[in-house]
C-alpha cells in the first residue's frame, strides 16, 4: 500500500528503452499484470500519463528471433496503452467492473451506452490485433504476455456482451440516429466474436484446456433482419413489414443466446480466479517451506559452532539469529584469557577497598598509642597503599624473574584491620622515642609549622608524628592528614635514607 507507484511505473518505461527485445518485452508483462491484479493506483496513474509506451518504431537487430519478437512488442504495447486510455475515458477497467442482470452494463443508460460500447471495441481490437498463432508462440517471454492477453479477452467480452445485450433491449425505444448508431456497433460486435474464436482457437492449440474456453453463440440472424428494417423504417423506407410478434420473439431468442455466452464466459472467468488464488496459495507454500529450510540450516550452523557447554540444558532454538561476532578459541587460549580478566580484576577491587581506607584514618587516643609502642616492628602497615599493591604484585607474579630482594623485609599481616576504630594502634619505630604531652583535642585546628632541629636530615613520611626537642613540650598532633605525595621517595621499596622507621 505504500508502494511509491510512480517510480515504479518510471522504472518501468526506463526498462522500455533498452535494446534487447527480451527486457523491453518483461517490462511489458510486469506493467500488464500489475494493471490486472495490483493496486488499482497503478492503472490511475497510468491513465494520468499524457505518454505512456513509444513503441511503435521499435526494432532489435542483435538476434534473428529479435525481428520476430520486435513485432510483438509493438503490437502488445499499443494493446497496453489502449487499457490505459480506456481507462482514462471511463474511469474503471472494464475487466473487473461488476457483471450480471445488476451490472453496469446491463444498467446503463441508453445516451452512456452509445458512448462506452465505442471504448470496450477498440481496446478489443487492439487486444485481437496481437494476432499470434501458435507457431510463433516458441519461447516463455511471448508465452507469458499471451496467457495476460487471454485472461482479459474473456473479461473484456464479458463486459461488452452485456452491453450489447442492453443495447438490444433498448433498441426499439432509441430515436433514429440512436438506432443507426447502435445498429452498427451490432454488426461490429458479430464480426470480433468471430475473430475472438479464431483467437480462442489459438488459445487451445498452445496448450489452454479446452473446459477453459467459452462457448460463443451467436445470435440469429433474423435479429439482424428485425434491427435494419426497423431503422428503415424510421427513416421513412419502404420495407418489408415485420409483425411485433416476430420482432419481439427474434429478440428473446438473441437475448438468450448472449445471456448463455455471458454466463460461459463469467463460468471461465471465475474458474480463471480460482486457478489464481490456488497458484498464489501454491506459491505462498513453497516460500514457507523454503523458508523453513533457510531457517533449519542456519540453526544447524550455530548449534555446531556454539560450546557443548552453553548447549548443555537448552532447546535449540530455529528461529534464532546467527551469532556474527562467534569466534573458535582454543582451550589454552581461553583458560590464558580468563585467568588474565580474573586477575586484573581481584587487583582493581583491592585497590579501591584499599585506597578507601587509606583516605578516611582516625587518629585513636594516645593511650592506646603508647601501648602500641612496645610491639615489635618489621612488619608493613596494613592499609598503605603502595605496600599492599607491591606484595599482590609480588604474589600474582607478573614479570618474568623475581626481583632482588631489599633490605627491608615486607610481610603482609595475618589480620586486616581497618583505619580509625577503637582497635586502630599506631606503630612507631624503635630506633625514636616519642613522649608527646596530651593536649586537648581542639576540632578545626591545624598546628602551625614548627622548626625541628635534628641531626640527621628526615623526609616527611606519611603517617609520621613530630617529636619533641629538648625540655620544651610541643602541641599534640591532631587529627590531620599529611598528604604530600610530590615529597614521598619515589621508590616506595627502596630503604630510606637516614634514620630507619618502621610503621606497624
Amino acid at each position: 500500500m505504500n508502494v511509491n507507484i510512480p517510480q515504479l511505473a518510471d522504472t518501468l518505461f526506463e526498462r522500455t528503452a533498452n535494446s534487447s527485445w527480451v527486457v523491453v518485452f518483461k517490462a511489458l508483462i510486469t506493467t500488464h499484470h500489475l494493471m490486472m491484479y495490483g493496486n488499482e493506483r497503478f492503472i490511475q496513474y497510468l491513465a494520468s500519463r499524457n505518454t505512456l509506451f513509444n513503441l511503435n518504431n521499435y526494432l532489435d537487430k542483435s538476434a534473428m528471433q529479435g525481428y520476430d519478437m520486435s513485432t510483438f512488442i509493438r503490437r502488445y504495447s499499443r494493446y497496453l496503452n489502449e487499457k490505459a486510455l480506456s481507462y482514462r475515458l471511463v474511469a474503471v477497467d472494464f475487466t473487473k467492473m461488476k457483471r450480471g442482470i445488476d451490472g453496469v452494463m446491463r444498467t446503463m443508460n441508453a445516451e452512456k451506452l452509445l458512448k462506452t460500447l465505442p471504448i470496450i471495441q477498440n481496446q478489443h481490437d487492439a487486444l485481437l490485433d496481437f494476432d499470434a498463432n501458435p507457431n510463433e508462440l516458441t519461447n516463455g517471454v511471448i508465452n507469458a504476455a499471451f496467457m495476460l492477453l487471454f485472461k482479459d479477452s474473456i473479461r473484456l467480452f464479458a463486459a461488452y456482451n452485456e452491453g450489447i445485450i442492453n443495447l438490444l433491449e433498448k433498441y426499439f425505444d432509441m430515436k433514429k440516429n440512436q438506432c443507426k448508431e447502435g445498429l452498427d456497433m451490432y454488426k461490429k460486435f458479430l464480426s470480433r466474436m468471430t475473430k475472438l474464436s479464431e483467437f480462442l482457437k489459438v488459445a487451445e492449440q498452445v496448450g489452454i484446456d479446452h473446459g477453459d474456453i467459452p462457448d460463443l453463440t451467436q445470435a440469429p440472424s433474423s435479429l439482424l433482419e428485425a434491427l435494419e428494417q426497423h431503422l428503415a423504417s424510421l427513416e421513412g423506407k419502404k420495407t418489408k413489414e415485420v409483425s411485433a410478434a416476430s420482432r419481439a420473439s427474434a429478440l428473446s431468442c438473441a437475448v438468450s443466446t448472449l445471456a448463455n455466452t455471458g454466463m460461459s464466459l463469467s463460468r471461465m472467468d471465475e474458474k480463471e480466479k480460482q486457478q489464481a488464488l490456488e497458484e498464489e496459495q501454491a506459491r505462498l507454500q513453497a516460500l514457507k517451506e523454503q523458508r523453513l529450510r533457510e531457517i533449519s540450516v542456519v540453526s544447524n550452523s550455530t548449534s555446531t559452532s556454539a560450546s557443548p557447554s552453553t548447549l548443555s540444558g537448552k532447546s535449540v532454538n530455529t528461529t534464532a539469529a546467527v551469532d556474527l561476532f562467534a569466534v573458535s578459541l582454543t582451550t589454552d587460549y581461553f583458560k590464558f584469557c580468563v585467568t588474565f580478566v580474573k586477575n586484573w580484576f581481584s587487583v582493581l577491587l583491592l585497590a579501591f577497598k584499599y585506597l578507601d581506607d587509606v583516605l578516611q584514618p582516625t587518629v585513636p587516643p594516645p593511650s592506646q598509642r603508647a601501648t602500641s609502642a612496645n610491639q615489635p616492628s618489621g612488619k608493613i602497615l596494613a592499609n598503605d597503599l603502595d605496600s599492599s599493591l607491591a606484595n599482590l604484585v609480588g604474589n600474582l607474579g607478573f614479570g618474568g624473574t623475581p626481583s632482588k630482594k631489599s633490605d627491608m623485609q615486607w610481610t603482609q599481616p595475618a589480620e586486616k584491620k581497618l583505619t580509625g576504630g577503637t582497635n586502630w594502634q599506631a606503630k612507631t619505630s624503635t630506633s625514636t622515642t616519642w613522649n608527646p604531652n596530651p593536649l586537648p583535642t581542639l576540632p578545626h585546628m591545624v598546628p602551625a609549622p614548627v622548626a625541628y632541629q635534628v641531626t640527621t636530615p628526615q623526609v616527611p613520611v606519611y603517617g609520621m608524628v613530630p617529636p619533641q626537642i629538648g625540655a620544651a613540650p610541643l602541641m599534640a598532633p591532631q587529627s590531620v592528614i599529611y598528604t604530600q605525595p610530590g615529597l614521598r621517595p619515589t621508590n616506595p621499596f627502596a630503604p630510606v635514607s637516614g634514620t630507619q622507621i618502621q610503621f606497624m
